[in-house]
């Protein structure tokens, strides 16, 4: 080998052995990665320092989200591939080597050769606990999560020949006619999603806030019930689901009302379409079955779900693991239809499906046997830009919705969502500086000043008037205090105290990029609790006390609570125990229940004052306030941005600390997670 690294020679794995317990005593790796790394030497003791590295790495990768190690983009810049070191760390005396240096002029060539080991290392099928393809180093649990999410999209992309063959277009044509009255909008995007997803077993609409997403699913069901019921008498087997419980809760709320107002026009069997479309939302985990202590799920190839239609919203939340157990469980004969954003974060697990399988949207790429049949299906013609005779069978079946109903032309937050997620800086920061009524700009020295202060007690900055909506902390524990029922008030009164809580606490959220250093989540929320209790809001600023919010970081299938579920803690006296704490959690079924559960059960809980938002996706806040961080991280990119702006329904502040680079250099960012699902 030509490479030379200070793992070269043949005192390589004392070295490495070193180094990697450093970076895990530091926690520039987790304890997993590093055990992984002794496993893998135990197992295969022969194997080279740089393949044991690569593995290490490689499990390091999955924690930040990418399904594999990148070889090439380590070797091009291993701090920013890698995020190492962290966000947030602090540099002592005798800090550990950085990847830069271990890796010295190592190439990718001779990174690759280290890796030729028959026990170790795989190229595809087989037993290794590595595979490697190309430049993209595996765990073999992910490519195989890959190799089955692409495989059961092909196969249910091939039977939508078949599936289109048999639609009846006439009458296709005069339901979407009922669904969808004469719009001035030219094309009806969301008419042509309704068509092409009737065509196909899998379907993606995909489209920014306020695009009509869930209006547009429950129009794609009706029609497919008016199909269904035309053909058989029979209605489909529809269910409905959300990556977690807020989502769930969230759908649940839209979509029932949505389908209460539905025009079905003069469309045969009206209310029998009606009544056929479901209203109840559950979350993935429920649908799917998921057990106690294991990762096996009841419902598989072997156990199929019982259903002829899933639609999953908040997609962009789903993982690799997840979106293969899903494809897994569905019946062959079954559609999927995927809901989601393209633009947002990816899960906060490994994979960014959605985002990759969405990556082509915008450019359309439709046959132009795919604009014909559209046309004849509903009238409206696509555009020409967005004909491609080139375009994959995955394009044909992908429809971006490009109007916003919810953010008018003078929006602040619509126009700085857009601007931001074109990647245009210097348009984003005007709007972000100019008269707009639902955006704020806090530029503050730090969490201890009076803008500081203001914003999260009162929803605003610098002495400005408050709008309707931008609700500070304040709102939700004075709703705690002022509706708290009295201690022999029946269960139910406390019930409907607990939504009234959960409901105000979601009126305001501080998220922020980083957990941590002083602008990350574990800095702020010490800053926020103690900022409340020194303005007599709450009792206390640690350990368990009235109104302190809690986000569950891992899922307890035994409580029923899923990673991001939020619940706000209060007082239960009719309990008839000595603790009077409970934490109240919106039921995890999406309907309206409340769950009560006792402090010490919770394992693996955080207070929330802020959040990532990483784990705000899925949740949407009348006012959201973006906290940046002074200094650029990796973490900081055009995506994060995207959706910390569109969690504000009504008001967005952006916290500053430091100057507009680091804002300029984020947007000029992107997300790019090491991938092979495309490929």
């Amino acid at each position: 080998m030509t490479q030379t690294s200070l793992l070269a020679g043949a005192d390589g794995e004392t070295r490495l052995r070193s180094i990697l317990a450093r970076w895990a005593e530091r926690a520039w790796l987790r304890p997993l990665d590093d055990a992984f790394a002794q496993f893998l030497w135990h197992e295969v003791p022969d194997a080279s320092p740089l393949a044991i590295l690569a593995a290490a790495l490689a499990s390091h990768q999955l924690g930040r989200g990418h399904a594999c190690l990148d070889l090439a983009a380590t070797l091009r810049d291993p701090a920013f591939a890698l995020s190492l070191p962290p966000e947030g760390t602090d540099w002592e005396a005798d800090p550990p080597p950085r990847p830069a240096a271990v890796l010295g002029r190592l190439t990718l060539t001779d990174w690759q050769a280290a890796l030729v080991h028959p026990d170790l290392v795989g190229a595809g099928p087989g037993a290794t606990p590595l595979v490697l393809i190309g430049p993209r180093l595996y765990l073999r649990r992910y490519w195989g999560y890959e190799q089955a999410i692409r495989g059961a999209i092909d196969d249910r992309l091939a039977r939508s020949a078949a599936i289109q063959a048999a639609l009846p277009i006439e009458a296709m044509r005069q339901i979407l006619g009922g669904l969808f009255p004469p719009s001035a909008i030219a094309p009806d995007w969301q008419k042509l999603a309704c068509a092409l997803a009737a065509r196909s077993a899998f379907s993606i609409v995909t489209g920014g806030p306020g695009t009509g997403k869930t209006t547009t699913v429950v129009r794609l069901l009706a029609l497919l019930q008016a199909l269904a019921l035309a053909e058989s008498a029979r209605p489909l087997r529809i269910r409905l689901a959300a990556p977690t419980g807020k989502a769930a809760a969230r759908l649940n709320a839209s979509i029932a009302g949505t389908v209460a107002d539905l025009k079905l026009g003069d469309l045969a069997d009206a209310e029998t379409v009606r009544a056929a479309i479901p209203v109840s939302v559950t979350t993935l985990h429920r649908l799917l079955g998921s057990r106690p202590d294991t990762r096996r799920l009841r419902h598989h190839a072997g156990n199929p779900l019982a259903l002829d239609v899933l639609v999953v919203d908040e997609a962009s939340m789903v993982d690799l693991e997840m979106m293969a157990a899903v494809l897994d469980a569905l019946p062959a004969p079954a559609r999927l239809i995927l809901l989601g954003d393209k633009d947002q974060l990816a899960s906060v697990e490994a994979g960014a499906v959605l985002g990759e399988l969405c990556a082509r949207a915008l450019e359309g790429h439709y046959h132009p046997q795919t604009s014909d049949w559209l046309q004849t299906a509903t009238g409206d013609a696509i555009e020409a830009r967005l004909i491609d005779p080139a375009g994959t069978p995955l394009d044909q079946a992908i429809v971006m919705l490009r109007h916003s109903h919810r953010f008018a032309a003078d929006s602040g937050i619509g126009q700085l969502a857009t601007k931001v997620n074109a990647g245009d800086p210097e348009a984003a920061l005007c709007i972000l500086k100019g008269c707009h009524a639902d955006l704020s700009l806090v530029e503050t020295a730090g969490t201890e000043d009076a803008a500081f202060r203001s914003l999260v007690t009162e929803g605003r900055g610098g002495g400005a008037e408050p709008l309707p909506e931008c609700h500070g902390y304040r709102y939700y524990l004075e709703t705690l205090r002022d509706r708290q029922p009295a201690a022999d008030a029946a269960p139910g009164a406390f019930d409907d105290w607990a939504r009234a809580v959960l409901k105000a606490h979601g009126k305001f959220q501080v998220l922020c990029a980083l957990r941590r250093g002083p602008w990350g989540v574990e800095g702020l929320n010490q800053r926020i609790a103690r900022l409340l209790q020194s303005a007599g809001l709450i009792p206390a600023s640690s350990g368990w006390y009235l109104g302190r919010p809690v986000l569950v970081t891992r899922n307890d299938y035994g409580l029923g609570l899923m990673n991001g579920d939020i619940g706000i803690t209060l007082e239960r006296p009719d309990m008839g125990d000595l603790s009077r704490l409970r934490v109240a959690f919106p039921a995890g079924d999406g309907n309206d229940g409340i769950q009560w559960v006792l402090p010490s059960r919770l394992l693996a809980v955080e207070t929330v004052y802020a959040l990532t938002v990483h784990k705000s996706q899925g949740s949407e806040f009348a006012h959201a306030a973006l906290v940046l961080p002074d200094k650029l991280s990796p973490i900081l990119t055009r995506e994060l941005i995207y959706t910390g702006i569109t969690r504000a329904r009504t008001h967005l502040t952006l916290v500053r600390p430091g100057d507009d680079q680091v804002l300029t250099d984020a947007i000029e960012r992107r997300v790019l997670r090491a991938s092979g699902l495309m490929e």
